[in-house]
């Protein structure tokens, strides 16, 4: 039992650890989008790890989600 308590916080450290560098990522991003000299292909790459980042935040989130049968 102290298993399921100990993966529990453990998810919930990863979403807090992935939801700040998305947010992070997100800062940067419109940084560079507001900056005269932006680098499209660097926004870009940014972009799409912002895209990964939310993918593995919904994906540990519906592991939270305990499975009730109706």
């Amino acid at each position: 039992m102290a298993d399921i308590f100990n993966s529990s916080s453990v998810i919930k450290n990863r979403i807090a650890a992935l939801t700040e560098e998305h947010r992070d990522l997100d800062e940067v991003v419109s940084a560079l989008n507001a900056s005269a000299s932006s680098n499209e292909l660097k926004i870009r790459r940014l972009k799409k790890r912002k895209l990964l980042l939310k993918d593995q935040i919904t994906q540990l989130q519906k592991i939270q989600i305990p499975d009730i049968l109706a």
